[in-house]
């Protein structure tokens, strides 16, 4: 799908990015909220480039989205991705203890976001797109791929409280890597939900539900992927996308669960989900406590988490963002060479 003239005037696709979508060459997307609301500057930029450069290395076109100068960037540039990343140093400070001259942190742009922000702020919007925006925004100039941390799902409290990424991706037919759905969220309502909404969930070489910090969880994914015969499982997800977008016609995006990785040369290792449960538990006490509700809660509990496991979720997180950027290219390679044998 391409975007309609009335998108184009407050959307821009990098030509690197237009060019591979034109002719059929694999696309990743990347989102930029990781970059506003996730690491402080200069690892959010640096973490940035090195995910551009995963996939890269992985041989896909990476393109990172977000709203820059009151547009939608589809392939953002280096200097604009720096530029984001410098600008969210003000999210950390109140507004009285800014710098003289320092603008409004980017906002967080979910799908609900992109038109108001754009409209009501002009040329000083600038936003990190959620993985519901990102996914939306792929879908409308034709990417298919996209690489994220963890989805977001259900809230534990309250149970109302659902991620605009659950209902996107039901509607959105863009494959999602990520190590599962957020920690802290309710796994089981969020499991239940892909499966009510005919999402199918893939699991990368695991048996389990990934719980974005544990490679392990309560939970079973219905489609395990295991490298057999001569498929390896990245090309295994790459033909269950075909088959379920252009065969089936089915509307739906396709989630890939990745477990955190694992090395036994690194120090950085996933954390066992009975510990990640506590943890949780503690923070989402603390949560209610202090009375945070809303979008708010998100960002609280995994800034809680960091500060409970002394910054070891911080380091799965950055880890697990590089693999999933690296496997969402493989599977995007592998997807367009299948699709040029079957068409």
């Amino acid at each position: 799908m391409s975007p309609n003239a009335a998108w184009k005037r407050i959307l821009d696709i990098s030509p690197r990015v237009q060019e591979a979508i034109t002719h059929r060459l694999p696309v990743v997307a990347l989102e930029t909220a990781v970059i506003t609301h996730g690491l402080p500057y200069p690892a959010n930029w640096e973490l940035a480039i090195r995910m551009v450069d995963a996939v890269h290395l992985a041989g896909a076109v990476p393109a990172v989205i977000g709203v820059y100068q009151g547009r939608i960037r589809v392939g953002m540039t280096g200097d604009e991705i720096e530029d984001l990343a410098r600008r969210s140093r003000a999210r950390l400070l109140p507004p009285e203890a800014r710098l003289s001259g320092w603008e409004e942190p980017p906002a967080k742009v979910s799908v609900r976001d992109l038109a108001a922000l754009v409209v009501r702020e002009g040329a000083r919007a600038y936003g990190g797109t959620t993985v519901a925006a990102t996914a939306w925004i792929a879908h409308l100039v034709g990417i298919r791929f996209f690489a994220t941390g963890g989805i977001g799902g259900v809230h534990l409290h309250p149970s109302y409280d659902i991620s605009a990424d659950l209902p996107t991706l039901a509607r959105t037919p863009v494959l999602v890597v990520s190590a599962g759905a957020k920690a802290v969220l309710d796994l089981d309502a969020t499991v239940e939900y892909l499966e009510t909404w005919g999402i199918p969930v893939l699991g990368y070489q695991t048996v389990h539900f990934p719980a974005f910090f544990s490679r392990e969880s309560d939970w079973k994914v219905p489609h395990p992927l295991w490298p057999t015969g001569p498929l390896t499982a990245e090309e295994k997800a790459a033909r269950i996308a075909y088959l379920h977008w252009h065969v089936l016609k089915q509307p739906s995006g396709v989630l890939l669960a990745v477990p955190p990785p694992k090395s036994d040369s690194s120090s950085i290792q996933p954390l066992p989900w009975a510990e990640v449960k506590r943890t949780v538990q503690q923070a989402q006490t603390e949560a209610e406590e202090q009375g945070i509700r809303g979008a708010e809660v998100t960002p609280f509990l995994l800034d809680r988490l960091a500060q409970l496991t002394k910054a070891r979720t911080v380091e799965i997180n950055i880890e697990l963002l590089l693999n999933n950027a690296r496997i969402a290219a493989q599977v995007a390679r592998h997807y367009w060479a299948y699709r040029r044998e079957e068409e």
